[in-house]
């Protein structure tokens, strides 16, 4: 279709509402009027001066890339959505945990389903026969948007491995522990359904209201929207390029230019311009690196480092601007501060890393502090050393405290109103268009989500008392109550920012507390606590997705419980499989590359918090007990905030979110400013100065540029995976394309060090040891 021809639609759409709405009556499509939108609570989303539109979201955000019309007769629940599904919810989860376990990884992200579910069911359409099998019909005709949102929902509920695999995995490497499929099954499933049912208990306050917006399902909205051609108001009536060709030169130009950072040109992608001029200056390369320093370098040519925090098209910039200026005050000013002033010996280990440290500067080894039972040997422990962190991983520890803190009092002081009102009020009396047309569909009775919880709970309780786990049933249910207290204020949160504050440190913490020297407990611990928490939010954010695109819920329910458990089943396979057949797995010399680098760090945390303990870090006398003082810091700040915001309403100052700015940089490390600065400038210049200064551009294109790119470098990364890196471990182009100087500069560097381990300010003399005499 030409320009013009998309011009006049728009300029059609754009007409009277009487109009629309009559149109929309022929065509049996529903559309309700929305009243005035009035926010409960001071919504930076919002901007006060707009207009607010009839019959549409009061988000331009979500206008732009979710269609305000709802056709309730068009197919949904059929054999073809399930069939694809299911075969989806078996492969990706399946190779990916392959993969997953191999060094150098790739995996399989869910857009690449996305993406090729929509030919698959267009070929369905076209080459299977319109009949009916048992009165189901096998071709119920076109392949429709809303087929293709239930298929990619159920390739996104497990692709990637289940947090508990992990669990399974290190009790047989570290522990010598190996369980049966029983205990393994029911390990997995009980930590991924809980986590569905909070998520579906608390959709009220997650999914319904028009101000819980979910930035990431935007791009994938206007991806559905643009391959199966959809126009709506929202789009706008700019001119140009239509969507599906923009989305198409994004895509390819995208695909073709990871090539480079990705394999021929590796040094666009750590591009530490300043490290090349001085490459032994440690100094230098601790500030400008990219591996191991804090990346003042400020440029990457590379979308997948760009994007290794998130899409900066799909995050508002005002919440893009409080993860910079966190980074920026901790990582850029009290980082240096106190890394070159010795404090808690940090000169002596690299300023940015994410590995542990002895009193010699060596990797702390974990196995000489042990007993035969995997238990701390205080004996050995005080003979060796205490343990020390690098810089950026102790500010790290530090700002998780304080968003644990700052995250409860931003939601009891901002949060408040909207979390009653949202109590009481029902899907049909929410003030959004979105809400009203879900209305129409039959809900999922909330005892649903109730009997799933009883049962997983159910499964938790056996797998931990009739194996030896160490963990007591009353840690099991203080680690739901956590999960479920912060599902709702960090849901909020993410939902607004797309920043999703994580539990992982503080449940390490109070579980370090209070089951000391039990390290399967603390893995346990952790993951019912932490995970729990992240999958319910996963399938909340599911939950709006299906809401945008006005999938029945009765039917997303059961394509989410039906993938999670085909995933988690196919997972636990292909894990027991390998383990079984592949030779020497896990070992670090394994011959194929499977030596299991994610298990290798969840066990040595198993052991750092469930062995050493939390009491031996942040205890008082300790190292590391001023990172203590961080839970008050951040129990203040959105105090201060909060009276900041009664006294200057209008002022920048309501932009301000403490848990985002302590959280924000949470990725750190392995992640660096290579992640963080052009991610905020890329978001800045799109969603902030584009975004004031050409708006209609932005509204047409700004979420496919997104969807592009990220599509792109998503299929990309997996070619260059399977046919230049797989193949002969790693082996092509050895001698020639690997050695010259665009892919070897950015590694002679002091940011690099041996082996990829950085440079430290510092060095110990043989035989010599920094830290305290005693601990």
């Amino acid at each position: 279709m030409p320009p013009t021809a998309y011009a006049a639609e728009d300029n059609h759409s754009a007409g009277s509402l009487q109009e629309k709405l009559a149109g929309d009556s022929e065509k049996n499509i529903d559309r309700q009027v929305v009243v005035p939108f009035e926010p409960e609570f001071d919504d930076p989303n919002i901007d006060p001066d707009a207009t607010v539109l009839d019959d549409d979201s009061p988000y331009p955000e979500v206008r732009s890339a979710v269609a305000n019309t709802d056709d309730i007769e068009m197919p949904v629940n059929t054999l073809r959505a399930w069939v694809i599904g299911v075969i989806w919810s078996i492969l990706l989860p399946g190779m990916n945990q392959f993969f997953f376990f191999r060094y150098p990884s790739v995996t399989v992200t869910g857009i690449v389903a996305q993406l090729l579910s929509y030919p698959l069911g267009r070929l369905w359409a076209y080459a299977l026969p319109n009949v009916k099998v048992f009165g189901i019909s096998v071709n119920p005709g076109p392949f429709t948007v809303k087929e293709h949102v239930l298929v990619t929902i159920m390739a996104n509920v497990g692709y990637q491995s289940a947090y508990a695999t992990d669990i399974v995995a290190v009790q047989r490497v570290y522990y010598n522990q190996i369980y049966n499929f029983g205990y393994q099954w029911m390990i997995v499933m009980s930590t991924q359904l809980i986590g569905f049912s909070i998520g579906g208990i608390a959709r009220r306050f997650l999914v319904a209201p028009p101000s819980m917006i979910w930035p990431t399902n935007l791009v994938t909205c206007a991806l559905f929207n643009t391959l199966h051609s959809q126009h709506y108001a929202g789009i706008g009536n700019r001119g140009g390029i239509s969507r599906e060709w923009f989305f198409l030169y994004v895509f390819l130009g995208s695909f073709f230019w990871y090539f480079f950072p990705g394999y021929i040109f590796q040094a666009l992608s750590y591009f530490t311009w300043v490290c090349w001029i001085a490459p032994k200056n440690v100094v230098i390369n601790q500030l400008f690196g990219y591996y191991n320093g804090l990346g003042m370098s400020l440029i990457t040519f590379d979308w997948s480092q760009i994007t290794y925090i998130g899409s900066p098209l799909a995050t508002p910039w005002w919440a893009e601007a409080n993860v910079a200026v966190g980074f920026v005050f901790f990582f850029w000013i009290l980082t240096p501060i106190l890394y070159y002033t010795n404090t808690w010996y940090a000169s002596y280990m690299p300023i940015s890393t994410r590995t542990s440290y002895d009193n010699t500067g060596k990797e702390y080894d974990v196995t000489r502090i042990l007993t035969a039972e995997s238990t701390l040997d205080i004996r050995k422990y005080e003979q060796y050393s205490p343990l020390f962190l690098s810089m950026t991983f102790a500010m790290t520890y530090g700002l998780s405290f304080a968003s644990i803190t700052a995250t409860i009092m931003h939601t009891i002081l901002f949060f408040r109103k909207q979390i009653w009102i949202q109590s009481r009020r029902s899907l049909s009396e929410q003030p959004d268009v979105h809400a009203r047309l879900m209305s129409k569909y039959p809900q999922v009775p909330e005892w649903w989500y109730s009997i799933i919880f009883v049962v997983m709970f159910v499964f938790g309780v056996i797998s931990i008392e009739v194996w030896n786990t160490q963990m007591p049933v009353w840690a099991l249910v203080l680690a739901l109550v956590i999960s479920f207290v912060y599902t709702i204020p960090v849901g909020m949160i993410q939902a607004i920012t797309n920043q999703q504050v994580g539990l992982n440190v503080i449940t390490e913490l109070i579980i370090g507390y209070a089951l000391p020297g039990k390290p399967i407990a603390m893995m346990m611990f952790k993951t019912y606590g932490y995970i729990t928490m992240a999958q319910a939010l996963q399938f909340a954010s599911d939950f709006k997705l299906g809401h945008y695109m006005k999938i029945p819920p009765r039917v997303m329910f059961w394509a989410q419980v039906l993938a999670a458990v085909i995933a988690g089943t196919v997972q636990l396979g292909v894990q027991s499989w390998m383990f079984t057949h592949i030779h020497d797995m896990c070992a670090p010399d394994q011959a194929d590359g499977f030596i299991c680098p994610s298990t290798e760090v969840f066990g040595t945390a198993s052991i750092i918090w469930g062995v050493i303990g939390p009491q031996r870090q942040f205890s008082q006398g300790q190292i590391y007990y001023g990172l203590l003082f961080f839970f008050l810091v951040g129990a203040v700040c959105p105090l201060l905030a909060y009276l900041a915001a009664l006294r200057w309403p209008n002022s920048v100052l309501r932009y301000v979110n403490f848990p985002v700015i302590f959280n924000g940089t949470s990725y750190i490390p392995p992640a660096s400013a290579l992640n963080y600065v052009p991610w905020a400038i890329v978001g800045f210049i799109f969603n902030y100065v584009i975004r004031r200064r050409h708006f209609s551009w932005w509204t047409k294109y700004n979420y496919i540029l997104s969807a592009g790119l990220d599509s792109g470098v998503a299929v990309s990364i997996i070619v260059v995976y399977f046919t230049l890196q797989y193949p002969r471990n790693g082996a092509i182009g050895k001698n020639n394309i690997q050695q010259w100087w665009g892919n070897t500069v950015s590694v002679n560097t002091a940011d690099y060090g041996p082996q990829g381990a950085g440079t430290p300010l510092s060095v110990m003399p043989p035989g010599q040891t920094f830290g305290p005499s005693t601990w």
